[in-house]
């Protein structure tokens, strides 16, 4: 076969080594302390800084660094030139760093040839200390005067009846269920030079200053086991400042932490009626500073919105609006005056995830009119809410249902697979034209319903006119690296609805669902984990995710299916509450995050709670065999969706026992833990042959029932004895061919099944597999017209629409077909391995790193393929070519076009 570097590409070279000595200088960009950039509450005693390298000198890399950190002018720390590649997780490693105190710093880089090039300067803040704070917690009614039911309630429990509810919601204090909002006034007289505020509003809160919000960020701070952890957030707001009065306006919502509505309820939590905590730091030019805190000063009244509920929707009366409340001037003489209420449980933590924001919006596609009702389709599927411009009457009630999908007989909204009843409603205020979206809660909906007004249009009728309407698309903002798109259609779309129900479900936490439950399902983290990680920054998701986890881990060291954990299953369902493919996450999340970014922080400073959880499936075992737990849940076939059918628990509940052992012994081994290494090794040993002692037939060379999933976990995690691996793969392949080249597997077996295959050479079969336009796969949900993926492989079957859990295809879109893998953790190694399989004419992918941006463009023309890499500066990648010979060639930064005559079968 012929391989050879395009002309293009040489003259590139040429050009390139001619001009060396003239060319610009390295350039130094998107500096980071713990992978933020300027984070404003540092919460690391010794942050480590990254930077990202731009050169036009093809090969340039960082021969040498020096970073400097100042502050007030001061020099703090120099680590003098050092000789050294590394470019990110750069250690601090001077004197203990204050708290809540700002630092200026840069860095210094030296190219290959030894020209230095200097950042600009950049900065953090670090945290600050709430141990000795005078800062209180303050609200409209105290715990003890609320009624609230205090606690975790599952309402599927036998116990929880419906006068049990009606006995516990009616004891409630109405005020402990309301929306507050809340004022302080203070006054600047001098020059202000920088303003810091940390708030935390549980469970929501929006926060303004002299009317004008401080950020676009919603649902802050996010959801958290707020008996464990509760966040907080921090703005610079000195640009809001005026000098003489200022107004801090907060409005409490509920969210999370109180839910007990009496509309859909999926659960039942409330730690406490919605609170406040707030600590506003202003530094004045002169050098003096103050503290504005909350506390007994501040006043509090009713909120217009009348109803909150995280599940039951939300309703508002623009006729309480009190004009001008959070600005200055204001008379707030009939307002009360604040209690000092409880401090949660939780520690306070500075959040580092990025928040939840309006990120897209949508407009009707179609509008219908039945009876008296309006519906309306937005053309997306999506977690979010509507925003609606209004004119009508004083009192005049807007009614808001949304639905993912319709009722077939009447053609209205129906939420009967997604939960109900969840709606809105908006009372006017009869003052021109009124705007209005819900503040503190979202539903999953691709449809609107309008009761009680016109759309659009006059029908001549006193309704309300609706003049305009949107749908708010709302997800976590973190950004987004990664890009795919090919020359199939099917594999294309499939990437569109698996990106557009993760963003569904990336909120405070990875939900299953946007509207029926909400909650922090774990198995979707790990088993989709490589999707996610190609697709999203998630430097700070994932260490989020960590937390919540350690947060719910009971003292037994089990790690619950959901985190957090605000409902606690009760009798004849604690399968819900324990099995080890979702609590597994605690072990094999920090090796993913670890394999992406380089940073093996997670496996460290969670190392006792996956001993824990390993020591937990041990207590669990028999004879090394674990037996308990929901298997390959959702797997497929003729039955109904739902518990594993098609293949043993014990199988699936073991391979995992192993699978996470052997990921703990790995954990002891790198961090230099000699008694753990040689116990948890062995351990792992014992596991893996106790499997294959009771899970192989060793005359059919078939696990468990020989189904897809035995089989492809075994040899997805390694359990096969090496002389027994074609055998079982043979098996695996000749039951997905007998099948018309169709799957069986469920939500865990998809991303092992898929990855079998891919990792032994069988992604020829895997193109078969899913290119398709039948159930199971995801040409069907195409043709079939759904906007976003769903729970089941054929929509008509029911259940949510809008549930990324059987995503795993994107990780075989990256990892397989664009060929993006890291060689080293963190990819300042890579290889790039593409596989033109199938009918495939070309592929383009993108995924930026810590380093910079891996793109990959392949094509084939005849019988000739033609590969351009892109390979950030400071990094080195090994590119392996699909010529029959896997011929490699080791490149340097820049771009690399290649070629070479593919290989005939």
């Amino acid at each position: 076969m012929i391989l050879k570097y395009n002309i293009k590409y040489s003259l590139l070279f040429i050009l390139c080594t001619l001009f060396a000595f003239n060319a610009y200088p390295i350039d130094i960009k998107d500096l980071t302390c713990e992978m933020q950039k300027t984070p404003l509450a540092m919460d690391k005693a010794n942050p480590r800084f990254g930077w990202k390298l731009a050169s036009n000198i093809q090969g340039d890399k960082q021969s040498a660094y020096q970073i400097t950190l100042t502050s007030n002018g001061l020099k703090i720390w120099d680590s003098g030139k050092v000789k050294s590649d590394q470019s990110q997780l750069v250690a601090y490693k001077g004197k203990p760093l204050e708290k809540g105190k700002r630092y200026l710093w840069t860095v210094k880089v030296w190219d290959a040839k030894g020209k230095m090039s200097e950042s600009k300067n950049t900065f953090f803040e670090t945290a600050p200390d709430f141990n000795n704070t005078k800062t209180q917690w303050i609200g409209a009614i105290t715990q003890a005067n609320s009624n609230l039911p205090i606690g975790r309630r599952d309402l599927h429990s036998p116990s929880f009846k419906k006068a049990e509810y009606k006995e516990l919601y009616d004891k409630i204090n109405p005020l402990a269920l309301r929306s507050i909002i809340l004022r302080k006034s203070f006054n600047t007289s001098k020059t202000v030079d920088k303003a810091i505020v940390h708030a935390s509003g549980l469970g929501h809160y929006n926060l303004s200053l002299n009317g004008k919000k401080v950020s676009e960020d919603i649902f802050t701070p996010v959801w958290s086991d707020y008996d464990k952890t509760v966040y907080y957030n921090t703005y610079q707001i000195d640009t809001l400042l005026n000098k003489g009065e200022n107004v801090i306006g907060i409005t409490l919502g509920n969210g999370f932490y109180n839910t007990v509505g009496n509309r859909y309820r999926k659960l039942w939590v409330s730690f406490g009626p919605p609170t406040l905590f707030l600590e506003m730091h202003v530094y004045y030019t002169d050098g003096t500073s103050e503290i504005i805190t909350s506390d007994e000063s501040w006043k509090y009244a009713l909120s217009p919105i009348t109803f909150n509920d995280i599940f039951g929707g939300e309703d508002y009366d623009a006729r309480l609006e009190q004009k001008g409340w959070d600005k200055p001037n204001f008379n707030d003489k009939l307002w009360k005056s604040v209690v000092i209420q409880k401090a949660p449980e939780g520690i306070l933590r500075a959040q580092q995830i990025t928040s939840v924001r309006s990120m897209r919006e949508y407009g009707a596609v179609s509008m219908s009119k039945i009876d008296t009702s309006y519906v309306l389709n937005m053309g997306q599927n999506l977690s979010g809410y509507p925003e609606i411009k209004v004119t009508g009457k004083k009192g005049q009630t807007v009614k808001i249902t949304l639905g993912e999908l319709l009722n077939e007989e009447t053609g209205k909204v129906s939420q009967k697979q997604s939960g109900g009843p969840h709606t809105y409603s908006y009372t006017l205020k009869g003052d021109g034209v009124e705007e209005w979206h819900p503040e503190f809660t979202y539903y999953g909906f691709q449809y609107l319903q309008i009761d009680g007004a016109n759309v659009l249009s006059s029908d001549g009728s006193d309704k309300p006119l609706i003049v305009d309407i949107k749908s708010h698309f709302i997800y976590n903002s973190t950004n987004e690296n990664g890009h795919f798109e090919s020359s199939n259609e099917i594999f294309n779309k499939a990437h569109q609805l698996i990106k557009n129900a993760v963003r569904s479900n990336m909120q405070s936490v990875f939900t299953d669902c946007p509207h029926r439950e909400k909650l922090g399902w774990l198995e979707e983290t790990h088993l989709n984990g490589p999707g996610l990680l190609y697709n999203w920054d998630l430097t700070q998701f994932f260490p989020k995710v960590m937390q919540d986890i350690a947060d719910g881990q009971q003292a037994d060291g089990l790690v619950p299916n959901i985190v957090p954990e605000y409902v606690e299953f009760g009798k004849g369902l604690e399968v819900f509450r324990d099995s080890p493919e979702w609590g597994g996450a605690a072990v094999i999340v920090p090796w993913m995050y670890y394999q992406f970014y380089g940073d093996n922080a997670l496996i460290g400073e969670y190392y006792n709670v996956m001993k824990q959880y390993v020591d937990y499936l041990t207590s669990r075992s028999t004879n090394h065999i674990v037996s308990h737990g929901l298997g390959d849940w959702y797997d497929y076939g003729e039955h109904r969706a739902g518990f594993s059918m098609n293949s043993p628990v014990e199988v699936s509940a073991t391979a995992h026992y192993y699978y996470v052992t052997h990921l703990f012994a790995k954990a002891a081994k790198m961090f230099n833990k000699s008694n753990d290494d040689k116990k948890y090794t062995v351990l792992a040993q014992d596991i893996r042959k106790a499997f294959n002692e009771k899970f192989l037939d060793k005359n059919t060379m078939q696990y468990g029932s020989g189904s897809q999933f035995c089989n492809a976990v075994a040899l997805f995690m390694g359990i096969v004895e090496p002389q027994n691996k074609v055998a079982v793969l043979q098996n695996l392949k000749a039951d997905i061919q007998q099948r018309g080249n169709r799957l069986t597997t469920g939500d865990v077996g998809n991303r092992y099944l898929f990855q079998a295959l891919a990792l032994n050479g069988e992604s020829e079969l895997m193109y078969l597999m899913n290119n398709h336009t039948d159930a199971p796969g995801y040409g069907f949900q195409i043709q079939f017209g759904v906007t976003t993926l769903t729970e089941q492989w054929d929509p008509r079957k029911g259940a949510s629409w809008n549930h990324f859990m059987m995503g795993q295809i994107d990780e075989w879109f990256f990892h397989s077909l664009a060929g993006i893998v890291p060689s080293t953790p963190g990819f300042k190694e890579f290889t790039i391995q593409p596989q033109p399989v199938g009918d495939l004419t070309w592929v383009k992918a993108n995924h930026e790193t810590l380093y910079g941006k891996i793109a990959v463009n392949w094509k084939v023309e005849d019988d000739t393929f033609y590969l351009s890499v892109d390979v950030p500066v400071n990094t080195r990648a090994t590119i392996i070519l699909p010529d029959g010979k896997n011929t490699k060639r080791i490149v340097d930064s820049g771009e690399h076009l290649l070629e070479c005559k593919l290989n005939k079968k």
